[in-house]
């Protein structure tokens, strides 16, 4: 792996699932990977769980990290070619990614999207102005339409926590007061379709992904009946694909509760809105995976870093 831009830079899918899950029995069995190595963590958006566990998975692999807030800290980028700077922007991509190409090994980012410009979401410009311009790999802690991090500790998990080769899996919208992005969604919905599950999506009409991303993938659009028998139940809000960015529904009904999750393991990236998106009694039962998969994202950080130092 030389970057970690998306899913498909992952050559074998399982065959890193399995490398992830044998870092958390020894962490510390690679440090000579990162040593006089450095990682440049730089976040656009807020983060909690992605900005620790990537730090950490550095820091197992003994490398230094440094972290940088690019809206409050740094000049105000910009990303468009022949532009004339004569606005709010001090700096231009081409001069920014260069330079920080000169003082880490790895350049990993966080940026969300507009919700505003479909197609200028879809064209990735933060994410790939950085690989365009950058001499180092680039690895994506979540842009404007995908959070491959996420999903692959999310794959993680469903490998630990399964019972049976081939468990059912249900990807469920579920309300939220704000419009969110389709990023979690999306990479999940990819992630599945690289490992063995059946995989159902379940969402109010009106609230469909991209049909590039979800493909063939089952859609009901009765919660009740698509959670019926499920193994893993994945609650995520997201907001209208086709009314790009827009609330098409805010039916409190789509809640995750007790009695709709049955048997299943609940599981979800956090945070999350208690009580709206899913009930206390399952957040606070055995049946929530939340934490274990929290968890998990150091050890998906660090496979992926592990790969891309060892093809360095």
């Amino acid at each position: 792996m030389k970057q970690f831009l998306d899913l498909e830079d992952i050559q074998n899918v399982p065959n890193l699932i399995e490398k992830a899950i044998a870092l958390k029995t020894n962490p510390f069995a690679h440090k000579e990977l990162g040593n006089n190595k450095s990682i440049g963590l730089l976040f656009f958006n807020s983060s909690l769980r992605t900005r620790l566990s990537t730090q950490k998975a550095a820091q197992n692999l003994g490398m230094d990290v440094m972290i940088m807030n690019l809206n409050s800290d740094g000049w105000g980028l910009e990303f468009e070619d022949g532009s004339v700077m004569n606005a709010n922007t001090a700096e231009h991509i081409k001069e920014a990614a260069a330079v920080i190409s000169q003082y880490v090994d790895i350049i990993a980012l966080r940026a969300f999207p507009s919700l505003t410009d479909k197609k200028k979401d879809e064209e990735e410009q933060i994410i790939k102005s950085f690989q365009k311009y950058a001499s180092v790999p680039v690895v994506n802690m979540e842009s404007a339409t995908a959070h491959p991090l996420q999903a692959l500790t999310d794959a993680i998990t469903i490998t630990e926590f399964k019972q049976k080769n081939r468990p059912k899996v249900v990807l469920t919208w579920a309300p939220h007061p704000r419009a969110l992005p389709h990023a979690v969604p999306n990479s999940f919905a990819k992630m599945m379709q690289m490992i063995a599950v059946d995989f159902v999506i379940t969402h109010p009409k009106g609230y469909e992904l991209n049909p590039e991303i979800t493909k063939n993938t089952p859609i009901i659009y009765n919660q009740e009946e698509a959670l019926k028998g499920a193994d893993f139940v994945y609650a995520k809000n997201w907001s209208s694909y086709n009314d790009y960015g827009q609330i098409k529904s805010t039916d409190e009904n789509w809640m995750v509760t007790k009695s709709k999750l049955q048997t299943a393991k609940f599981m979800h990236c956090l945070p999350v809105r208690r009580n709206v998106i899913v009930a206390d009694e399952v957040l606070d039962s055995n049946q929530s995976l939340v934490i274990q998969q929290a968890n998990n994202r150091t050890y998906a950080a660090q496979a992926v870093l592990k790969e891309i130092l060892e093809n360095r």
